[in-house]
């Protein structure tokens, strides 16, 4: 007995300093946070306090605002219309952009979103936007982004403490930055909730996907760890949320995730998409050389692979005369060096397939040459899982193209109908599927293609960009009274 407790005795000392350091680091901690938090709000308050500043000051948070995607167009329509409405009102944008100078952002807005602003917006250059990028976080990949963005967002503003902050990209982390410590009101216009209860349930049925790795759906251990981490990080997600004092979202499919996780107002502004102009694209009959045009950023969530595939498929079901006519055409931007190394492994695959006749690479091209490949285009496709809305599908639509899109989120919920009575293109999943829809438009008459893009024409006005930047102020404009 008493040899046993002399072994017990050094186990319970030892347990008894763990739990008493453990103790101290919390309690240090429960101090030294508030003290840190206070002491940072008031050094940023007392500093816009003491500016001498004649204008009201809104600034944009968006990091990549040069990449040239439907996000980066919603931020140049709110900038235009806002400059219209508020001409006394000085606007700034945080960018990690760091490489290109304003007149260069402003131009290629202009010649690639085909949006012009006033060039009195100023930018805010942030040199820390790799801590908001997935590379470097091969592991709670969503986490580690989030808190980045909190450093990013951290490091915007000590640069600039504005009146208003409005969040453009989602990172909705950055919210309690700027409203606790900054003193600003805040907004955000989301484009997709960063978590989904559809992402729950593919990881609680071990479904292998871009954000669920293989060795994790493989283990039921691994899954259950998952599952806890992203509920915790869905409640830190919702108490962000709740930091913003007027919230927009772009899509059903946002609006009803967002709802259930925030559980606060939501507007509902559908972005901008280009429809005038494309709506007077002259179209006739079913030309002999048929393009197949994808339009999204090179971005791994966009699926192009699922396209290539089906053209693998379509070539085993149609006759090759026919398919020797086709051509798939990905014309798409491509942020950083990760997306181009998506490309050339896109290109690689097609190849693996044969196909590299038959599959054409346009990245980063300027709208004038994008409006080029909307004229000679026959169909449209896209296929990204879960999209949250969709400006490439409604503009395909708009240009007139028979268009295949993925039967989730936006496409699904708000753009495309496919009752036979008043179908405005068609819904899919598998490359199997898309293949078998594509060999069916091929079969229709020309009155059936027509019947379906004038439909689809007609209803893509509640997409113009007029009827955002409206839908935008209005929903905004409690922040400036």
């Amino acid at each position: 007995m008493a040899n046993l407790l002399t072994f017990m005795l050094p186990i319970f000392s030892v347990t008894k300093m763990y739990l008493a350091l453990c103790f101290y680091f919390l309690t240090l901690i429960a101090i030294f946070l508030p003290i840190l938090f206070l002491t940072l709000r008031w050094k940023h308050i007392s500093r816009k306090n003491k500016s001498q500043r004649n204008k009201l000051q809104v600034a944009f948070f968006h990091p990549y605002c040069n990449a040239g995607g439907g996000g980066e167009k919603v931020l140049w329509a709110a900038i235009q219309a806002l400059q219209n409405k508020y001409p006394n009102v000085e606007f700034y944008i945080y960018t990690g952009d760091i490489e290109a100078t304003p007149d260069e952002i402003l131009e290629k807005v202009h010649k690639n979103l085909n949006i012009k602003v006033d060039k009195s917006v100023k930018f805010i250059y942030l040199n820390k936007r790799r801590f908001v990028e997935a590379r470097m976080y091969p592991y709670f990949t969503l986490l580690g982004q989030s808190l980045g963005s909190m450093y990013l967002g951290y490091e915007a503003l000590q640069q600039l403490n504005p009146d208003i902050f409005i969040d453009t990209t989602g990172y909705s982390f950055t919210l309690p930055i700027f409203k606790y410590i900054g003193g600003c009101k805040t907004g955000c216009y989301v484009h997709y909730p960063i978590i989904t209860v559809e992402m729950l349930k593919r990881v609680s049925a071990r479904r292998e996907t871009y954000n669920n790795r293989g060795f994790i759906a493989r283990s039921p251990f691994l899954t259950g760890a998952k599952l806890l981490y992203y509920r915790i990080f869905a409640g830190l997600y919702s108490l962000c949320g709740s930091c913003s004092d007027i919230s927009l979202v772009n899509s059903t499919f946002t609006l009803e995730h967002l709802t259930s996780l925030w559980n606060r107002p939501l507007h509902l502004v559908y972005p901008p998409s280009e429809v005038e102009h494309l709506k007077s694209i002259p179209r006739d009959k079913c030309p002999q050389k048929i393009r197949i045009l994808s339009l999204a950023q090179f971005r791994p969530e966009k699926d192009h692979h699922l396209q290539i595939q089906a053209m693998y498929e379509l070539r085993e079901i149609i006759p090759e005369e026919i398919f020797e006519n086709l051509t798939l055409v990905l014309c798409g931007s491509c942020r950083n060096i990760d997306d181009a190394n998506r490309v050339k492994d896109l290109i690689d695959f097609s190849k693996h397939l044969s196909l590299e006749r038959y599959v054409e690479f346009r990245v980063n091209i300027s709208y004038q040459d994008l409006l080029q490949e909307y004229e000679e285009a026959f169909l449209g496709i896209h296929t990204m899982i879960d999209e949250h809305f969709g400006i490439g599908v409604v503009e395909l639509m708009a240009a007139g193209l028979i268009t295949i899109a993925h039967r989730s989120g936006g496409p699904l919920l708000d753009i495309i109908e496919t009752s036979e009575s008043s179908r405005l293109g068609f819904l899919a999943i598998t490359a199997e599927e898309y293949a078998h829809t594509i060999k069916y438009i091929l079969s229709l008459t020309n009155e059936e293609i027509c019947e379906i893009r004038e439909r689809a024409r007609a209803s893509v006005d509640r997409f113009s960009t007029k009827k955002f930047q409206d839908e935008f102020l209005r929903a905004i404009d409690p922040l400036f009274k």
